[in-house]
């Protein structure tokens, strides 16, 4: 067979082998890989390939075809073509209207680029040319030949661009080197598939290699068309469905029941049967009617529709019962908190409040308390909001403000917008499904403001009495009634609130618990839930009152009781190791185990100590942990008069300090001190600790006595405290915090307390145990405390000089 032909496609001898020393124009293709024997089209377009072309020997016409490694570069150098190529020959050439030209090219061998000897105007190289070897009668030839041919059938069955025509081209040629060159031309392949293949000389791994790709094009080919099939199924089925469907919708509109009208007729009866507001009947009944005329596949019918079920699912006219027993409310409310005795008392008040007027007037309503509790984390004015409702019997819901800064999340979207929603109070009371819950706004001194717009503002009307009777959402547009729901909003602090808001509120201050107080909320519900999470029963462990006090001295320092909670759940979850380990019985948790499973305290109380020296008075302070006691200590030195003031106070501490300085020059002569001690001696006040910062007026008696204790040489009675503000004439002012203060005086040791003379009435909150074991004096002015603290120093009582009688007289 020849497998060589002339331009008229006449089969010819092969024509000459490359010459080892003679140059051959190279011409780079873009995506083609020429194989011998194989006869391609080529498109030139190039400047330097139209040169070459144009250069050719009419009767030589020998160049060598090599691949681009990147088909995309327009300029290859030699380093972007592959080092492999295809002798070949030109066997005729056409022009193109475009001026380019086209080729017909046969290839006639392989050969290896040795050296480019030139780049312009084209590419010359010398060429060395790879001779096939023949392996005559190898059985494993034969065998990969012949697997070659049948796969290859099996490729043409499936793959649309080949037939039974290039399976009898395959079936004529016997040579196996020239099977697999053939074979890998008619592929649609990749080029570095195709040049791996030409590179290949062992003809072995070139067949072996051929194999594999047709065999992997094959399984490619298959997969698609299952794909495909797959594809085509799904189309199928989703169009019989949809035929199936409009056949249904067909049938219902002929019936009368399609379902359009279905569902707009049940969107009516709900509307009546919600009995909502006249106003709000109307217009949802407005927008019924409009929806009847937008077709059911336009987005505004799925707006309108959602509009009219948020009205209809609110609960208009759906209240639950309040509690009238007020005893059993009062009752839930002591099982839930311990304490708290004022916020109680104010619900309380309101349920007997509705009682009566219920009594009166059956279908009459009571407006909801708008209530603020404020205080520190920890004491319990979340969970204090779910006893509320649950001792009013309504729903409780909550919602969280802190770092809300979009107004739309109080009133709403409009509904121009697309995804528009109503704001999170009308959410809430559709998801509570009463118009009349316990309704919590957690966080709310957290509040925030954007250019998105004022939360706090769109507050103003939903806590206000006077207006919340009709609140607009601006995606309802229509008013609704907010006035039977009892709103609680909570705060860690009060001063963030801006001032209409805190106006609008009843705010209820939560001072944090005192020591006893803890202790028993431990007792009563800290320590039975925390028994039961960890999976222990009172058989197996019991924390006594020494274990307790010391968790909360040593291991807590909190207005509330969240962290005494946890030390408490670390214990127990030590006690059941323990128990799993080593098969323990009960445990009795008492101050010492405490230590044992929680090591070293973390914090230490100031105990109360013998003030030894002058100038060294015990203060009481408040803190958002509580009370504590605090030393204030006085010095003196040689110097010119200077006050000097450390411990991280504040201004308001600093101005007491030298508010004292200023009381006590002034009143040198009644205190028995020398009247010129300051042009000698500078003082200097400290409080420990000094990385803690302090503020406040509260010390100025502290510091004013201490000053006088220093100057003097006397020093304050054993185990008194004392707290007030002072003023320049010595007048005592009250303080707050007397609660926590003469708690924290009584737990260190404390036994005489001195206070300002109008806290007198703040003595009824403190507990009846520690009050009996204190002895309160109270100071109108600073004299009184000096007379109290110093006994030693007596103060002289200065008479008025006569006046000056007139020499003219």
């Amino acid at each position: 067979m020849k497998d060589y032909y002339d331009e008229d496609g006449r089969p010819v001898d092969a024509p000459g082998r490359a010459q080892e020393s003679k140059k051959y124009p190279v011409m780079p293709l873009r995506n083609t890989v020429l194989f011998p024997q194989q006869v391609i089209p080529i498109y030139i377009g190039r400047e330097k390939s139209l040169r070459l072309i144009n250069d050719l020997d009419t009767q030589q016409k020998h160049i060598v075809v090599v691949a681009q490694e990147d088909g995309s570069i327009e300029d290859p150098t030699p380093e972007d073509l592959y080092s492999f190529g295809t002798l070949a020959v030109v066997l005729k050439v056409f022009d193109m209207p475009d001026n380019s030209k086209s080729a017909i090219v046969q290839g006639v061998e392989r050969v290896k680029l040795l050296n480019f000897t030139s780049n312009d105007p084209y590419f010359l190289a010398v060429v060395e040319a790879i001779p096939e070897v023949e392996h005559p009668e190898d059985l494993e030839l034969d065998a990969l030949a012949n697997n070659l041919r049948k796969i290859f059938g099996d490729l043409i069955k499936v793959a649309p661009n080949l037939t039974e025509e290039h399976s009898g081209m395959l079936s004529n040629i016997h040579k196996p080197s020239r099977l697999a060159d053939r074979a890998i031309s008619l592929l649609t392949v990749s080029n570095s598939e195709k040049q791996k293949v030409l590179e290949e000389l062992d003809i072995k791994k070139r067949l072996e290699h051929t194999n594999a790709i047709i065999t992997r094009e094959i399984q490619r080919i298959k997969l698609g068309e299952e794909i495909q099939s797959e594809v085509h199924d799904e189309i199928a089925k989703s169009q019989r469905e949809y035929y199936l469907r409009e056949q249904m919708k067909a049938i219902r509109k002929e019936l009368g029941e399609d379902e359009g009208t279905v569902e707009l007729k049940e969107l009516g009866d709900r509307i009546k049967a919600v009995n909502m507001s006249e106003e709000a009947e109307k217009v949802a009944l407005k927008e019924l009617d409009r929806l009847t005329k937008i077709p059911t596949q336009s987005p505004e019918y799925s707006v309108a529709r959602t509009y009219i079920e948020w009205l209809v699912d609110l609960p208009w006219s759906n209240s639950t019962d309040d509690t009238v027993d007020v005893v059993k409310a009062k009752k839930i409310l002591d099982e839930d908190h311990y304490g708290l005795n004022r916020i109680k008392e104010r619900i309380v008040e309101y349920l007997a409040v509705r009682e009566l007027k219920q009594r009166k007037d059956p279908d009459g309503s009571v407006r909801g308390p708008i209530l603020c509790f404020a205080g520190p984390p920890g004491v319990g004015k979340t969970s204090l909001g779910k006893s509320i409702a649950r001792s009013m019997g309504r729903e409780f819901i909550r919602i969280s403000l802190g770092g809300v800064r979009d107004e739309a999340e109080i009133r709403g979207h409009r509904r121009t917008y697309i995804g528009a929603l109503p704001g999170r109070i009308i959410q809430s009371l559709k998801k509570a499904g009463t118009n009349n819950p316990v309704f919590m706004l957690d966080e709310i001194d957290k509040l925030g403001m954007d250019f998105r717009g004022d939360p706090s503002s769109a507050l103003l009307e939903v806590l206000d009495p006077e207006q919340n009777y009709s609140f607009s959402d601006h995606y309802l547009e229509v008013p609704f009634d907010l006035s039977k729901v009892m709103f609680i909003s909570t705060a860690n602090y009060s001063d963030p609130i801006p001032p209409a808001l805190k106006d609008r509120m009843e705010i209820l201050e939560f001072s944090g618990y005192i020591e006893d107080e803890k202790v028993k909320i431990a007792q009563q519900h800290l320590i039975p839930k925390q028994i039961e999470e960890n999976g222990l029963t009172e058989e197996d462990v019991a924390l006594d009152v020494t274990g307790i006090k010391e968790l909360i001295r040593s291991y807590t320092r909190e207005a509330g009781v969240r962290n005494l909670e946890r030390e408490i759940a670390n214990v127990f979850r030590k006690v059941a190791r323990d128990k799993v380990e080593k098969k323990s019985k009960k445990v009795r948790i008492t101050k010492k185990k405490v230590n044992g499973y929680l090591g070293a305290p973390r914090f230490y109380s100031d105990l109360a100590e013998r003030t030894t020296k002058p100038g060294v008075v015990i203060g009481l302070a408040w803190t958002a942990a509580g009370g504590d006691i605090l030393f204030i200590e006085a010095s003196k030195s040689k110097g010119k008069g200077h006050l000097t003031l450390t411990g991280q106070l504040g201004d308001v501490m600093k101005e007491s300090a030298t508010a004292a300085m200023s009381f006590v020059r002034s009143h040198t002569a009644r205190l028995g001190i020398p009247d010129d001690f300051y042009e000698q001696t500078d003082t200097h006040i400290h409080v420990p600790a000094g990385s803690i910062p302090k503020d406040g007026p509260s010390a100025g008696v502290s510091m004013l006595a201490a000053l006088v204790s220093l100057l003097t040489g006397f020093k304050v009675k054993d185990h008194l405290a004392m707290t007030g503000e002072i003023t320049l004439r010595g007048n005592v002012l009250p303080i707050g915090g007397v609660k926590e203060k003469v708690t924290a005086a009584h737990r260190s040791g404390i036994k005489t307390i001195i206070l300002p003379n109008h806290n007198r009435k703040d003595l009824e909150e403190i507990p009846d145990h520690i009050k009996k074991d204190l002895e309160f004096h109270f100071a109108k002015d600073m004299l009184d405390v000096i007379k109290i603290a110093l006994p030693e120093v007596k103060p002289i009582k200065i008479k008025k000089a006569p006046a000056k009688k007139d020499k003219a007289s």
